[in-house]
């Protein structure tokens, strides 16, 4: 682990261990925050960059990790979580994850929260998603980020 990264980097970090993987963090001084500019960042198609979407099903969170090339299908996401669902807004976001937008993670929640991974992000060798800040990502095998997340795939896309 790397200290000399902000605490959130550190919490993704830890998450990642504790989940048996050896983290690969990386720092961009340029934003990471949306899926093209992680993409540019990184160096990999915008379909690689998970987003971590999440939404609120009466009144729970639910995450959408949804390929960085895909808009995700809202009914869909409301009939996998078996309620209607709504965006959650930047303090229902922070509460639930413990991060902010544009930099939120796929793991490392103060509380677990029910996952749905694109079924898209299962055709990539490797995925990159947030680490707990706008400028730092790390990379996952799409089976790994099943594991940690305890997702269910999905067809998410719209």
């Amino acid at each position: 682990m790397t200290t000399e990264f902000p605490a959130a980097v550190r919490r993704v970090e830890a998450a990642l261990t504790a989940a048996g993987l050896e983290p690969r963090v990386l720092e961009f001084p340029a934003s990471t925050r949306t899926a093209v500019e992680a993409a540019v960042a990184v160096g990999t198609t915008v379909g690689q960059i998970v987003k971590s979407l999440l939404f609120l099903s009466a009144g729970h969170p639910v995450l959408a990790l949804v390929s960085g090339s895909n808009r995700l299908d809202l009914e869909r996401l409301a009939v996998l979580a078996g309620l209607p669902v709504t965006k959650a807004d930047a303090n229902a976001v922070r509460e639930a994850t413990g991060y902010s937008i544009g930099g939120v993670p796929p793991l490392g929640f103060p509380q677990p929260v029910p996952c749905f991974v694109d079924r898209d992000l299962l055709t990539y060798p490797i995925v990159w998603a947030a680490a707990g800040t706008p400028h730092h990502v790390f990379e996952i095998t799409p089976a790994d980020l099943v594991r940690v997340t305890a997702a269910t795939v999905a067809d998410l896309k719209a």
